[in-house]
């Protein structure tokens, strides 16, 4: 496991402002056998040329032809990932040094497939908050509280096998992690804050009301959940998306 290649997949759109804090947090890793798939969805500004100006070797960086969303750029990224660990970190993102380390131990010392952390939320740079994960969590687990962050998110291949994002424009994250679970996987938290996940002050609002009607279309259409089981965990859902903005607040 000590030796095991771990692929980082990044993918970037309009990201010059962010995008080098992130793949620097990759590559100041303690745990350093790793790559960097970079796959850019059609950006309009200077994120590529500060990406290839990095002229690292463990860095390949890969460009869609036109915009496809976060989802085609994963699965072009999965198509070209060497590693038998894969790991999501997304643009505007920080992990912390000891991240891979320490979640690499954790998934050797309990033999699992599909791990992620707890996280530290950052509203505009100033407004944070810890989200705490559970020890552990199956499909209706998720379905009724949508906690797995991607940037926290490593998978073993030799263990998951196939990982494929749906075409989806957002919640396609969510949507993979359940595809994984239905086949009876489990997902095992590491409630340790190794990630920082950003958002701007001024998305909150679209975000919210975006993300719970993206999460009913995903339950009904998705999941093919009945009305009446969508609805019970479209309440929890509800419930534990607010625990996540207000909860351990710093």
């Amino acid at each position: 496991m000590k030796e095991a290649l771990v692929s980082v997949i990044i993918p970037t759109y309009n990201s010059e402002a962010t995008v080098l804090t992130s793949i620097h947090s990759v590559l100041n890793q303690t745990y350093q056998h790793l790559e960097i798939i970079l796959v850019d969805d059609c950006s309009n500004d200077g994120t590529v040329a500060l990406v290839k100006n990095l002229k690292n070797t463990r860095i390949r960086v890969y460009e869609l032809s036109k915009n496809s969303g976060a989802a085609t750029a994963r699965n072009k990224a999965l198509e070209e990932v060497r590693g038998r660990f894969i790991a999501f970190l997304d643009s505007d993102d920080v992990w912390h040094p000891k991240k891979l380390a320490l979640q690499m131990a954790f998934m050797k010392n309990k033999q699992i497939g599909f791990s992620f952390t707890s996280y530290e939320r950052i509203v505009d740079h100033k407004n944070k908050n810890v989200v705490q994960v559970p020890s552990r969590m199956a499909y209706h687990d998720l379905l009724k509280n949508t906690i797995i962050n991607c940037s926290t998110v490593i998978i073993d291949r030799k263990i998951v096998s196939e990982v494929r994002m749906p075409d989806l424009r957002t919640r396609q994250d969510t949507a993979t992690w359940l595809s994984i679970l239905k086949r009876g996987n489990h997902a095992y938290g590491l409630n340790i804050v190794l990630a920082e996940y950003n958002i701007r002050k001024d998305s909150l609002s679209a975000e919210k009301g975006k993300m719970a009607v993206q999460t009913w279309k995903m339950y009904r259409t998705q999941e093919k959940l009945s009305y009446w089981y969508a609805a019970f965990c479209f309440s929890f859902y509800a419930y534990n998306a607010i625990r996540k903005r207000v909860t351990n607040k710093r």
